[in-house]
């Protein structure tokens, strides 16, 4: 069977740019695609972020035209790669993508996103077609990749280039859905016959993640509860009714994680290694953990609560600031890393200045730091709203670093709930959005902590757990062959 050769664009992939799960997803998926034979070309834009981290960049294409509306633009094209010599492609327009932030600042969204990924969707096939890579496929990641499939859907009547590549469009949270002005269609090309309900309209407007649920062959999203969860009114943010319409080509499959990346026993970025069967390592984790945060090494013999994450509703940070003064009221610290809404960057700033003692907190986005918040922590807290996968609650079972989740989406795919009794699961789970439901898993948590033997057995558990990316990947490619032959069929 001839490789498949995979196009797959992303607005951020780690190691270049991030601001959530979606790079590390795109930063690994790829490479474990490429062990399972396929030619996968990685293409996003070239943000200051990417300049800042000093990767070597190579000139492929200067001038490229890329027209929006009556404009042609040129893009220039530079290449880099990732892993064992996959090839990663940046779009540069230093008007749009050399900005301190990826799409806006904390105040809110850049006014320009839908020239400024229209430009990148556009600029994506371009260079496809100058560097002679006749994709099979085309394989896109939210709304910042949503116009790539209609774009794909009116070529295919006029270039043979593009008559056989089908699309496989990746939901990574349907709650952004790149809402623009009508106005779009003209920007990117596109017939005015593609603004209707059934096509990019969306009350009134035109939403760029339903570009790619209505023109892509197959859709998917990164755990199976969420994709039923999507078909419905309280998690579809509008688009249940197209997406119950497509449920059969809407499919979930839950996120690998890297484990060459995220890996106690062999993370360099950690302070000292362990494994199951060794797990001293961790204490020496953790007090390095209380050191960058400033907090007093006495705290090591209590609890560690870590959280990493956006800080937006969306995480369930009301939740964790209504349950807060019964939390401090027990012995513990807790640790939170990330960038997010204004509200929770003031209550967290508010908190740990009242509380220096118990609350470290570091407003950034910071890799390194994240390593050590997994290694150091006790529990991993994720009480979030809704959560599309989720990888965070991932790493933490690697690194025996319990997740206190709420049962829904990835979370609730991934985490199973421990018994004393039987001694089995791997974390805690509740179901209703309530600080009180919250609260009573957390205080379940922190019972089992106080059994030490229990709590070893617990972190064993959870380490044993492996959802690396081979068997998510096969199910990919197995996708990739389905959208092919639907494409085939004239779907």
């Amino acid at each position: 069977m001839e490789p498949l050769q995979v196009l797959f664009a992303s607005s951020e992939v780690v190691p270049f740019a991030k601001t959530g799960g979606l790079a590390d997803v795109a930063g690994s998926m790829p490479q474990a695609l490429k062990k399972l034979g396929c030619d996968v070309r990685l293409v996003l834009p070239l943000y200051r972020m990417v300049r800042q981290g000093n990767f070597p960049l190579q000139k492929r294409l200067e001038g490229l035209p890329v027209h929006l509306g009556g404009r042609a633009l040129e893009v220039d094209i530079y290449e880099s790669e990732l892993g064992d010599g996959l090839p990663v492609y940046f779009v540069e327009r230093d008007e749009f993508f050399d900005r301190s932030y990826l799409y806006g600042t904390p105040r809110g969204d850049y006014f320009d996103n839908d020239q400024r990924f229209t430009l990148f969707c556009k600029a994506a096939l371009a260079l496809s077609e100058q560097l002679s890579f006749q994709p099979d496929l085309f394989h896109g990641q939210d709304w910042q990749t949503g116009l790539i499939p209609a774009l794909l859907h009116f070529l295919r009547r006029r270039d043979p280039f593009w008559a056989g590549t089908a699309s496989l469009f990746t939901i990574h949270n349907i709650a952004y859905q790149g809402l623009v002005e009508p106005d779009i269609l003209p920007l990117a090309g596109l017939p005015w016959e593609a603004y209707t309900p059934s096509g990019l309209e969306y009350y009134g407007a035109v939403s760029l993640l339903k570009s790619g649920i209505v023109y892509s062959q197959i859709i998917n999203t990164v755990s199976r509860k969420y994709s039923q969860e999507i078909q419905t009114e309280e998690y579809g943010y509008g688009l249940e009714g197209i997406l119950t319409y497509r449920q059969a080509d809407l499919f979930g499959i839950v996120n690998g994680v890297d484990y060459e990346t995220w890996n106690p026993k062999t993370d360099p970025l950690i302070a000292a290694s362990y494994d199951p069967d060794q797990l001293q390592g961790k204490e020496t984790c953790k007090a390095d953990l209380l050191r960058e945060f400033n907090l007093s090494p006495e705290q090591a013999a209590h609890p560690v609560l870590g959280v990493i994450s956006r800080l937006a509703d969306q995480k369930g940070f009301d939740l964790l600031a209504a349950v807060m003064d019964r939390l401090l009221q027990q012995e513990l610290s807790l640790v939170v890393l990330g960038t997010g809404e204004e509200k929770y960057h003031q209550l967290f700033s508010e908190l740990a200045a009242k509380h220096p003692r118990k609350i470290g907190l570091r407003l950034a986005y910071d890799n390194t730091l994240a390593h050590k918040i997994e290694a150091g922590s006790d529990m991993f807290l994720m009480p979030s709203r809704y959560e599309p996968c989720g990888l965070n609650q991932i790493y933490s079972l690697k690194y025996g670093t319990i997740p206190v989740v709420r049962a829904t989406g990835g979370l609730d795919d991934t985490i199973v709930p421990f018994d004393r009794e039987t001694k089995k699961g791997t974390g805690f789970k509740f179901h209703e959005y309530t600080a009180d439901d919250f609260w009573l898993a957390l205080s379940e948590a922190l019972a089992v902590y106080r059994n030490a033997d229990l709590w070893k057995t617990l972190m064993r558990n959870a380490m044993a757990v492996d959802y690396s990316w081979e068997n998510s990947a096969r199910e990919y490619v197995n996708l990739y062959r389905l959208a092919r032959e639907r494409l085939a069929k004239g779907r």
